[in-house]
């Protein structure tokens, strides 16, 4: 009977064991269940792309920590993004639209305030010849302006407004000497009367020459230097405004744009190249246009090759392709008087001719094309100063001393 018993309670014992292991097998694992799926690109940028101030979607507190490189890409897409709603935020409420009327018809620019005593920079080419002016704000609120100060060589203008104070927002002014190709900027204006537009791109070039509004002697006009070249959108009516670091400060003014595109009006579209002048110019010119109404820039009285090919340094019979080659001088100019000399004989391309000096360096600083030199001038010298250019002359260096005069 205990022998019986025995084998009762053994054969109970295996049943349960079997009982408990089959479902085991047939459950899910706990384990599997609980283990958050493998994320792929596509679900950790999601939220970027619909996140919204109004919707929070907890979606993004889920994901695993482990994720780090999404995360940090996510992150870094969110900063840039609050960074440039701050920028505009904080920015266009300075950044005004300048609606003309001249004898040719009506125009639109725009420009923006430098000061609590309403002075407005834009571009001369915006006011040029206008017979009336109207200012207006992001508010809403509108006023006439009067041009205080003109300057064709860098095209800029001084717009003078009697508005109230809340209504002017002055915008930082930067240092266009520390921007670097390939930085990010920002351009806020009025493309095709679309006001307070912002668009991004970066720093293309720098040190760009453009050809000025000021005719200089012998009907040629002369050079705009220290332009910046960038690729964010610039359209017709984005002129005058500004150009901005990711710290909101202006670091140029928007002048022009590169394009063989037109639209139905003949107004020029965007190609990816446009130009600003660079603030460092605007930061010397101001103050200037403001207290005088005009600005003396410095004068050589050179015309010159601004870039040199082999060919030509062949032709010409240079030792190198780098420097500032004068093909000309103006006489009587401070050139002239310092006895720097121009191309006298004729060579295989037209309108060049060889003997002329090659300029190497300007005050001990290295030139290699006329830009260098145009840009170093208009940044840090004014008429009057004396500069001292390193030359090549048949092949010897020498070294001239020059007094700079006033553009005529």
């Amino acid at each position: 009977m205990k022998n019986r018993n025995k084998l009762l309670v053994i054969f109970i014992l295996a049943a349960m064991i079997m009982f408990a292991c089959q479902a085991i097998t047939n459950s899910p694992s706990i384990v599997i269940s609980e283990e958050p799926p493998q994320p792929t690109l596509t679900s950790v940028t999601e939220p970027v792309l619909i996140e919204s101030p109004v919707v929070e979607e907890p979606v993004i507190e889920e994901t695993p920590i482990q994720v780090v490189e999404p995360a940090a890409v996510q992150n870094h897409d969110i900063n840039n993004n609050n960074i440039l709603v701050d920028i505009y935020e904080r920015s266009n409420p300075g950044v005004v639209a300048i609606q003309v009327l001249t004898e040719t018809g009506d125009g639109l620019g725009s420009g923006f305030v430098i000061d609590k005593e309403g002075h407005i920079i834009t571009n001369f080419h915006v006011i040029d010849g206008v017979s009336d002016l109207e200012v207006d704000f992001p508010s809403g609120y509108k006023v006439r302006g009067e041009v205080i100060g003109t300057d064709t060589d860098s095209d800029l203008a001084v717009v003078k407004v009697n508005a109230p104070a809340e209504e002017l927002h002055p915008l930082p002014l930067g240092d266009s000497n520390e921007i670097k190709v390939g930085q990010t900027v920002v351009a806020i204006g009025s493309p095709f009367r679309f006001n307070g537009t912002m668009t991004t791109g970066i720093i293309s070039s720098l040190g760009r020459t453009l050809t000025s509004l000021n005719e200089a002697p012998g009907g040629s006009f002369f050079t705009a230097g220290d332009i910046i070249q960038t690729d964010a959108a610039i359209n017709p009516g984005n002129s005058g405004g500004p150009l901005l670091n990711l710290d909101g400060e202006v670091i140029g003014v928007n002048r022009a744009i590169e394009t063989y595109n037109i639209n139905s009006q003949d107004d020029p579209i965007n190609s990816g190249i446009g130009f600003a002048i660079a603030i460092n110019i605007v930061k010397r010119v101001v103050p200037s246009l403001i207290s005088e109404g005009s600005y003396d820039y410095p004068y050589l009285g050179i015309s010159s090759l601004n870039d040199i090919s082999l060919l030509q340094q062949e032709a010409l019979g240079l030792p190198q392709a780098s420097g500032v080659y004068v093909t000309s001088v103006t006489p009587d100019s401070p050139a002239d008087r310092a006895g720097i000399r121009g191309g006298t004989t004729s060579t295989e391309f037209f309108n060049l001719s060889s003997g002329g000096d090659l300029i190497i360096a300007i005050d001990g600083r290295t030139t290699q094309t006329f830009s260098d030199l145009l840009s170093y001038l208009m940044r840090e010298k004014s008429p009057g100063d004396i500069i001292t250019f390193t030359i090549l002359r048949d092949n010897q260096e020498i070294e001239v001393d020059l007094i700079l005069g006033k553009r005529p």
